[in-house]
């Protein structure tokens, strides 16, 4: 008989993650669940102190709870989140792990096993005896039922520590995370965490901090932190408030005094997921059209213009032209310039994207030529240089771009087409 739900007595500070499956250490899945409910516990204000990863096998996943509400080195944790081992194999043993940590005996689970026998009838699959395994419960444990699959969710706590239990499949936990874990973890919080991501590129991450260095120590609440990737800084603000509002009044307030510093010129969104996503609504609101003529980076631009929906209001198409003859032939570029200045130089960057504006008809284009790598390169432009332009009406302008080093061919082209893309931002806005 299922008991009175055992619930957690105070405010829920801190969590560490636990995600359970040999085949995760094996690498043969990527381990996305952590990031997805690392974000979901930052905006409950929940603290991550730790993640780990912990194969199929009992004494292991006992010892990581030891790990996790213990300490033993690091804050105890209020929370233990835990993804995967809920199936019907034998080797699937999170809840039965966890019921003997907490000194819980099981149940069958009524509601949950009519569900899970629904779900076979309904998917027109015969369920077999190992399937009522997953209708197992701890006695105590708070049941989320699992519209998305057959194994259910469940909480299961003593008032000091709690456990949460996930269905390790992606497409399972996130929905069951948000629609029904969420609503159980806010009872148990003080507050909520913001964040604001300010984007800037132009800039390397020294010498943003050279420049914030002291707001950046100095500041606790909102916190301001930098990271980094291919060719971009960005700076994350985060406040923690008892409400939303207010949060996001401190960090507004965070982004106002960073603006009014030397890094203001190089930034080129708040909260903007991506280069062309800011270049992608700017031209939008002023009824722009894009085209792209690209040849190091081979498609690259275009690509990320179509995956955002919505986008053929702006960009009307690209080509790639990748040999000197497709550029004369398809963009007009001279024959003179190639022989005089080499197909990686200003001027054919310059006529690249002049030409793509006649092709296509558009407002602006932006070109990209360079050496990528890892061969070819001259002793004026290297491998790593990249000549990235942008026509509009109101004229031409280019960039050169040195990646060169122990930058990869992927590094290079992934950086050139961002620039690319702030470079267009920049020419319709001034």
């Amino acid at each position: 008989m299922k008991e009175k739900e055992a619930l957690p007595s105070g405010v829920i500070r801190t969590c560490e993650i636990l995600c359970v499956g040999t085949e995760l250490l094996l690498g043969d899945i990527v381990n996305t669940n952590a990031a997805f409910l690392s974000k979901r516990l930052a905006a409950l204000g929940i603290s991550v102190y730790h993640q780990a990863v912990v194969g199929d096998h009992a004494d292991r996943l006992t010892s990581a709870l030891a790990d996790a509400f213990e300490g033993h080195g690091r804050p105890c944790a209020d929370l233990v989140i835990l993804s995967g081992g809920l199936g019907p194999t034998y080797d699937d043993m999170t809840k039965e792990t966890v019921a003997k940590f907490f000194g819980r005996d099981m149940y069958t689970d009524e509601e949950s096993l009519d569900r899970i026998r629904t779900y076979f009838e309904r998917t027109g699959r015969v369920m077999t005896p190992n399937n009522a395994k997953q209708a197992q419960m701890p006695i105590g444990a708070t049941v989320f039922q699992n519209d998305y699959g057959t194994a259910p969710a469940l909480a299961l706590s003593d008032g000091k520590r709690t456990a949460i239990m996930l269905p390790g499949p992606p497409a399972e936990l996130e929905p069951i995370f948000d629609e029904q874990v969420l609503p159980y973890l806010r009872r148990y919080t003080d507050g909520v965490l913001i964040s604001h991501n300010i984007h800037i590129m132009g800039l390397g991450e020294s010498a943003v901090e050279a420049v914030l260095r002291d707001l950046m120590v100095n500041a606790k609440n909102p916190t301001v932190a930098p990271y980094c990737k291919a060719g971009e800084v960005r700076l994350r603000v985060t406040a923690k408030s008892e409400s939303v509002d207010k949060a996001d009044r401190m960090c507004a307030e965070m982004i106002e005094r960073i603006r009014k510093t030397d890094v203001e010129k190089y930034i080129y969104g708040v909260d903007v997921d991506t280069p062309e996503a800011a270049l992608f609504e700017l031209m939008r609101t002023r009824g722009l059209t894009l085209a792209t003529a690209e040849s190091c980076t081979g498609g690259m631009l275009g690509e990320r213009m179509t995956v955002m929906a919505g986008v053929s209001a702006v960009y009307l198409g690209g080509v790639v032209t990748y040999t000197n003859e497709q550029k004369i032939n398809l963009l007009g570029v001279k024959r003179d310039t190639i022989d005089k200045h080499t197909e990686v130089s200003e001027q054919c960057a310059a006529e690249m994207a002049e030409g793509a504006c006649r092709l296509l008809g558009a407002d602006v284009a932006i070109s990209t030529t360079g050496y990528a790598g890892p061969g070819g390169g001259t002793e004026e432009n290297p491998v790593g240089t990249v000549y990235v332009s942008v026509a509009t009406e109101r004229g031409t302008r280019t960039e050169r771009l040195s990646y060169s080093g122990r930058k990869s061919r992927d590094y290079i082209r992934t950086a050139a087409a961002s620039r690319a893309f702030l470079l267009a931002v920049k020419a319709i806005m001034e």
